[in-house]
């Protein structure tokens, strides 16, 4: 009987370095991206922060975990 081995994962096929797809550059002031950024952003300074201006150096704002109210 053949020896199994244990504990170790397939190792993932690598695949050919010719099939690397090409990144396109996309227009970010194009009207199909003014558009989506109009509907995802609330303010200038977001809108800016999601097309990659944002501030050095800011901090995130923190989302606050709800507490339960004790009876």
């Amino acid at each position: 009987m053949p020896a199994k081995k244990t504990g170790s994962p397939k190792t993932p096929k690598k695949r050919s370095s010719s099939a690397k797809p090409t990144k396109t550059e996309v227009d970010i002031l194009s009207p199909a991206a003014m558009e989506n950024v109009y509907y995802i952003s609330h303010n200038a300074a977001q809108c800016l922060e999601f097309r990659g201006f944002g501030w050095p150096n800011s901090k995130k704002k923190k989302k606050r975990a709800r507490r339960k109210k004790k009876k």
